[in-house]
C-alpha cells in the first residue's frame, strides 16, 4: 500500500498517507497498539475496504485492475479461528486446494506436511468443535500455508498457541519465505518480531512512527543499548508521540 488515506468516513480517516511495503521472501512485522489502525490497514491491503486516497498493489496488481489477481494473491489468518463446523481438518485443506486450484498430488503433501509440522495428524478427521482454540488456529495456519501465495497476513499468531506449535510456525514461515512468499505479521509479542522479522513497521494513532529493521527501529528509538529490547523501544517511541518521555 502505498500513501494510503482510508477508514470508514471520509471525514474521520483512520489511516493518514499510510505506506507498506512487503517484499518477496520478505517478513514485515506489523506493530502498534490496540486501536493503532493495524486491523484497518490489513482491511485495505485484503480489498475489504476501499482507500479515500493513495493505492494498495498485491503481486502487482490493484484490486480495480485485475480483481482475480489481486484476491487470489494474498491469504489472511485472523486473530479469531473461523471454521466451517462441518468440515474435517483435512476436509477444510482440501477445500482450500480447491478452491486455489492446487493440484491434488501437491495438495495432499503439503497438506500431510504441514500436519506434521503443527502436530495435528491425528486430529486431520476431527470437527472443529472437538478442537481447542490453539488447534483451531493451527488449522486456520495450515491454510493459508498450504496456498503458498505471494502475500500472507497473519494476525496474533502466536495467541493460543503452545510453545512447540510456535516453533513450528515460525519454520512453516522461514520455509513460507523461502519459496518466495511475503509475510506481513501483526503481533503484540514483539521479542518473536525482533528475532524474526526483516523490518518492522510501528503504528500510532494511524500513522507511521517507524520503520526499519529491528535494530534500526530500536536506534531511532534510542533503546540501542546493550540489554535493551524492541519492547523498551516500543515503549519510547509510543511515550514520545503521546507527549511523554522524549526519544533519548
Amino acid at each position: 500500500m502505498k500513501d494510503v488515506v482510508g477508514g470508514y468516513s471520509p471525514r474521520r480517516p483512520v489511516l493518514h498517507c499510510v505506506s507498506i511495503t512487503v517484499m518477496p521472501g520478505e517478513m514485515v512485522g506489523l506493530i502498534g497498539l490496540n486501536g493503532a489502525g493495524k486491523s484497518t490497514a490489513i482491511k485495505h491491503i485484503l480489498g475489504l475496504m476501499v482507500p479515500h486516497s493513495g493505492e494498495v498493489r498485491v503481486a502487482g496488481a490493484t484490486l480495480e485492475e485485475d480483481r482475480d489477481r489481486f484476491r487470489s494473491s494474498a491469504a489472511y489468518v485472523p486473530e479469531q479461528p473461523s471454521l466451517i463446523p462441518g468440515l474435517t481438518v483435512k476436509e477444510h485443506l482440501r477445500w482450500t486446494a480447491m478452491a486455489y486450484r492446487i493440484e491434488e498430488r501437491t495438495a495432499n503433501a503439503r497438506a500431510e506436511e504441514l500436519a506434521k509440522t503443527f502436530r495435528m495428524t491425528e486430529a486431520l478427521a476431527s470437527l472443529p468443535d472437538t478442537l481447542s482454540k490453539g488447534m483451531k488456529q493451527k488449522v486456520m495456519l495450515m491454510n493459508a500455508l498450504l496456498v503458498s501465495p505471494p502475500l500472507l497476513i497473519i494476525d496474533e499468531p502466536f495467541l493460543g498457541l503452545d510453545p512447540l506449535a510456535i516453533r513450528g510456525l515460525l519454520e512453516a514461515l522461514d520455509h513460507a519465505r523461502a519459496g518466495g512468499t511475503g509475510i506481513l505479521l501483526s503481533s503484540h509479542i514483539l521479542p518473536a518480531l525482533e528475532r524474526k522479522a526483516d523490518r518492522l513497521v510501528v503504528m500510532h494513532k494511524g500513522r507511521l512512527i517507524a520503520e526499519g529493521t529491528p535494530g534500526q527501529v530500536k536506534a531511532f528509538a534510542g533503546r540501542s543499548g546493550p540489554g535493551e529490547t524492541l519492547d523498551d523501544a516500543f515503549e519510547s517511541l509510543v511515550a514520545a508521540e503521546e507527549g511523554g518521555v522524549p526519544r533519548a
